[in-house]
């Protein structure tokens, strides 16, 4: 576990998400929140190019949030859902969410979150991805009903939240589970272990 201690420095969560918060909280470290403050975030993804450009866009939230604090470290995430080359971010309407839960009844998908950590003072700017398969079992048209008259689909990638209601239509995972969440746990431990040693060294 890296301590607040350990990172010697304020950290930033660049993101309104409470399960975000929640996870980095139970991480055991203190942070602030930021709004990302990225209008578009559509225009960053690359189906061709997913790993990278959400690489691209968690890196840009943080940046855009490090910009008020200078001194600190910065840690911008974003969360989709792949099920063959259809990419999957939170659903405009309940049509939307209808249509996504649909095509992931009954088969496997796959959950990317990217994630970045930024310091501007120092230059420090990493990043790293993380994929966990989600296999769900065949939904009925009363419980996808049923779901979708409840606000939980509404800011969540795919229409679902693994952690909610949306529980039970989960067969299995193979990968971190909260990842699905928003927020993979070990990637972003080494994120910031990446950091404390990089600051051990210059200063060693």
């Amino acid at each position: 576990m890296i301590e607040s201690a350990n990172i010697n420095r304020p950290v930033i969560l660049a993101s309104c998400s409470p399960r975000r918060s929640e996870i980095l909280s139970l991480m055991g470290i203190n942070f602030e929140i930021a709004a990302p403050g990225i209008a578009d975030e559509d225009s960053y993804i690359n189906p061709d190019d997913l790993d990278n450009s959400l690489r691209r866009l968690a890196n840009a939230k943080a940046l855009c949030a490090a910009q008020k604090r200078a001194d600190a470290l910065t840690l911008g995430a974003d969360t989709v859902v792949v099920k063959g080359t259809r990419v999957m971010g939170k659903p405009s309407d309940r049509d939307k969410a209808a249509d996504m839960l649909r095509m992931l009844s009954g088969s496997s998908h796959t959950v990317i979150t990217a994630i970045a950590l930024v310091c501007a003072e120092t230059g420090f700017e990493e990043s790293a991805t993380s994929y966990t398969t989600v296999y769900f079992r065949c939904l009925s048209e009363e419980e996808l009903n049923k779901y979708l008259s409840l606000p939980e689909y509404k800011d969540k990638a795919g229409a679902y939240a693994i952690q909610g209601k949306a529980m039970t239509f989960v067969d299995r995972i193979e990968g971190c589970y909260y990842n699905v969440m928003g927020l993979p746990v070990t990637a972003t431990l080494n994120l910031f272990k990446q950091f404390v040693r990089k600051e051990f060294d210059k200063n060693a």
